[in-house]
């Protein structure tokens, strides 16, 4: 099943809090994934993280994507998530079992096109990111967003600011993808559900 909503972790964030947001996001049901991403994490610490989001992903039937370690992903039965400027779908297909999705990060019209094999792309950023207040990087508005997911191969889930008012501005989007939006909200479920049923 393709998520329609993907929680990515923000490891900043008190361990305690942090699993107990994604615990209630998760209750909304099997079309919200997590994608486990820590940059600042040791290999070990990475992988220990990653058993642990497996296991709260496996006991609720929803799914986890890795970003950026095919090992890991292997380790721990997920998903895999490609930065942009990395591997492609198309050299780490032949070595993922048969039913595992590959996301990808695309933030123009060049990683649109080498999107292909994927199985879904999270095009940031659309509106200024909540989790990087210091992000100065351009962001595409609706209409940035439209022209990349229509140059997509592959289905595209807007990231990057993503509330539910701005949600519904996205037409043609398969889905959203968000940090601050669900893990920071009073309510992550009712934050997860309300994305959901968005757009």
């Amino acid at each position: 099943m393709r998520p329609r909503l993907i929680v990515i972790t923000d490891w900043r964030l008190p361990r305690e809090r942090l699993l107990a947001a994604l615990e209630r996001a998760l209750e909304v049901g099997p079309e919200v994934a997590v994608q486990h991403r820590h940059p600042e994490a040791t290999a070990r610490q990475f992988l220990e993280e990653a058993r642990l989001l497996a296991g709260l992903c496996r006991a609720r039937g929803n799914a986890l994507f890795v970003n950026g370690r095919l090992d890991v992903a292997l380790l721990v039965g997920a998903h895999l998530h490609l930065p942009a400027g990395g591997l492609s779908a198309g050299d780490v297909r032949p070595h993922l079992p048969e039913g595992r999705q590959v996301s990808v990060a695309v933030h123009d019209e060049r990683e649109a096109r080498q999107a292909l094999g994927a199985d879904l792309a999270l095009v940031s950023p659309v509106f200024p990111p909540g989790s990087k207040p210091d992000d100065t990087r351009p962001t595409l508005g609706p209409e940035g967003f439209r022209r990349l997911a229509s140059a997509l191969p592959c289905p595209a889930l807007a990231l990057g600011g993503i509330t539910p008012e701005r949600a519904s501005l996205l037409a043609g989007a398969a889905g959203f993808a968000v940090i601050s939006g669900v893990l920071e909200a009073e309510d992550p479920g009712a934050a997860a559900r309300a994305l959901c049923s968005s757009g």
